[in-house]
């Protein structure tokens, strides 16, 4: 018979082993078939999955929103001791908040924040956060049954994104961080110095923690930008002072998450004017944050 010493030594294992096929990417394609849609795995072992909001028009003073920009759903998966942690941000339409928490609710998934992001948006849109730990196949599946019960589009979209029509080089300078394209928007993501948790887990960039800005080319030499930063308590009102000093309004101020060290407070914020105005702006506001600098 197994000594006591040998089964815990087995079970660790157990546990070790079924982690690191997270990290591998062994389990991540149940969960896009539990979820409905494949995501990517990234470098740092999140398996993240997009879900942008494609079937919506949704307009901003006279803009239309690229989903990219502020409309897109997205899920990260994050290996955790055997087990798997998700966080997102679903983007819903009021008549889709109910239905969608009210499940989310019986199957388990945590909510952690409803709210907007955007101010004036016609029709207004509104942003679920979840939080939840578990076997990743019965997450998935339970957040698969809560978004079909929204208009969501599960395929991908297929639609050419066009050109950009801005100096991304510039904002890759000017910003100190290199940017990505996404169907039309180009996505620039900085990690803030310390390291985010919850409940004792890490919480990384990818998973909800980062500074996040976008835009959008919307003619005339001008670009509409989105995004939100996370705030510790202290950098709140410096930041939002510099940027209503640029001319970029501050939509939102709120929390993601419920019980995260240290405490973070995101605030959104919103623009269409000229790049070379709102750049410096954002710049210092950037300046103001405690980031990870290279």
């Amino acid at each position: 018979m197994p000594s006591k010493m040998s089964l815990l030594a087995a079970v660790v294992l157990g546990v070790v082993t079924h982690a690191s096929a997270f990290a591998a990417g062994d389990e991540w394609q149940k969960v896009a078939d539990a979820l409905g849609k494949a995501g990517t795995e990234t470098t740092n072992g999140v398996y993240r999955v997009g879900f942008p909001r494609t079937d919506l028009k949704v307009l901003l003073d006279g803009v239309e929103l690229k989903p990219a920009l502020a409309l897109g759903s997205w899920l990260g998966f994050q290996p955790e001791q055997g087990q798997a942690l998700v966080m997102g941000d679903l983007v819903l339409t009021a008549e889709e908040v109910s239905p969608v928490m009210q499940k989310l609710a019986d199957d388990g998934i945590e909510i952690t924040a409803l709210h907007n992001h955007l101010l004036r948006a016609v029709p207004a849109t509104f942003y679920l956060h979840i939080r939840g730990l578990g076997d990743p196949v019965k997450l998935a599946t339970a957040l698969h049954d809560a978004l079909v019960l929204t208009q969501t589009p599960f395929a991908p979209a297929t639609v050419p994104a066009p050109d950009l029509e801005f100096d991304t080089a510039m904002i890759d300078t000017t910003l100190g961080a290199k940017g990505k394209t996404n169907g039309g928007v180009y996505q620039v993501s900085l990690r803030r110095a310390e390291p985010v948790s919850s409940d004792g887990m890490g919480v990384p960039d990818n998973m909800g923690s980062a500074e996040l800005i976008n835009f959008q080319a919307t003619g005339d030499g001008k670009v509409a930008i989105s995004g939100d930063f996370a705030l510790t308590e202290k950098e709140i009102n410096p930041v939002l002072r510099v940027l209503r000093k640029s001319g970029i309004e501050v939509t939102a101020l709120h929390n993601h998450m419920l019980d995260e060290e240290p405490r973070l407070f995101f605030m959104h914020f919103w623009a269409n004017d000229a790049l070379t105005k709102l750049v410096p702006g954002l710049k210092a506001a950037l300046d103001l944050i405690n980031l990870e600098r290279s």
